[in-house]
């Protein structure tokens, strides 16, 4: 005689632990545009007025302001933890970054800006406008959000990582 109760307990355990989870727990919501953000960023004064700085460039030559993005600012500290303890500046992994922004914050394509040792929101600003490359990722009309991650090592010296998207 087959007994179907250890399936039954297995199938009741699995589902148990596949449909347990808040949404509180991943720390990824969504607003009623369908929009990911992440309510657990807090913005640093450094952070916001970096954010604060590409807007007013960006407005300056006529291109739209961007959103900051929760999700992308928690993608960027992932990176800026990972430089720092790597003890360089660097874009790797920066695929994955992309591919993760692309499946939880909806982008359709991603840029980057990197920086190490700035001492203020203006400096950093600054050394990525004067840099062809960096000036080109922050003036691309096509970028729609962005987010920022700035980061002190055990010397104090800070590091950046700024993503850009396009939803």
């Amino acid at each position: 005689m087959k007994t179907y109760a250890p399936k039954l307990l297995v199938l009741f355990l699995l589902t148990t632990l596949l449909f347990s989870c808040s949404k509180e727990d991943d720390g990824v919501y969504f607003n009623e545009n369908s929009e990911v953000v992440n309510a657990k960023i807090n913005y640093t004064d450094i952070e916001s007025e970096i954010i604060s700085l590409i807007n007013a460039h960006r407005t300056g030559l006529g291109l739209n302001e961007l959103g900051a993005l929760d999700i992308v600012s928690g993608v960027a500290d992932g990176h800026t933890e990972y430089m720092i303890e790597a003890g360089t500046i660097s874009h790797d992994n920066f695929a994955q970054r992309a591919q993760t922004l692309m499946e939880q914050a909806d982008a359709k394509t991603v840029g980057e800006n990197v920086a190490y040792g700035y001492s203020s929101a203006e400096g950093v600003v600054n050394g990525w406008l004067n840099s062809e490359g960096h000036r080109k990722i922050i003036e691309n009309p096509d970028y729609t959000h962005f987010g920022i991650s700035t980061e002190s090592n055990s010397e104090n010296r800070n590091y950046f990582t700024n993503i850009f998207i396009k939803k």
